[in-house]
């Protein structure tokens, strides 16, 4: 039996957040959260999800969300399968809450999320072999080469490893009081 997540437009999940009737579950890895948030979401990251403890009073609906939507509907089962009753799903994610004009907490000192970094080195490495490989000398193009393998290798193991060296590099790092 495939679970369904009754959808809700950000006017409804504003409207019940604000009555006091809902609890906002925001699935969203960490790095992601610290970027911007809904003020109030409890975070119950998808990596962790099954661990996570979402206690929430009997008579308060669980709206899920994500980015965009496309990670509560790809989760749907899992998701419905921690909540007694009615699962919900903030439709379209934050972006749809932000394109709505309802209010978000952003923290512009917390770094790039981790998915942008990648595509971003990714991204500029490539185009730089590109672009050696026809200026200066076609050996470059290897470089567009590794960084492409690279990226295969992640998408169908799992692993990547410039996410791995990002992650250590100083802009990534907590401050530690």
């Amino acid at each position: 039996m495939t679970a369904t997540l009754i959808a809700l437009s950000p006017a409804d999940v504003a409207a019940r957040l604000k009555s006091g009737r809902a609890h906002l579950v925001d699935i969203r890895e960490p790095d992601e959260v610290a970027r911007e948030h809904i003020a109030g979401a409890a975070r119950a990251p998808l990596s962790t999800f099954e661990g996570a403890d979402l206690s929430i009073a009997p008579d308060r609906d669980v709206i899920f969300m994500c980015r965009t939507g496309r990670r509560t509907g790809a989760n749907c089962d899992r998701l419905a399968a921690m909540v007694q009753g009615e699962a919900y799903v903030l439709e379209g994610g934050l972006d749809a809450w932000k394109a709505a004009g309802l209010a978000t907490e952003v923290d512009r000192k917390a770094p790039l999320e981790m998915m942008r970094q990648v595509q971003i080195g990714a991204g500029s490495l490539i185009l730089i072999g590109a672009a050696l490989g026809v200026l200066v000398h076609p050996a470059f193009w290897g470089l567009s080469a590794f960084v492409g393998a690279g990226l295969l290798v992640a998408g169908v193991t799992g692993f990547c490893g410039m996410a791995r060296v990002l992650a250590v590099m100083p802009w990534n790092r907590t401050a530690h009081a």
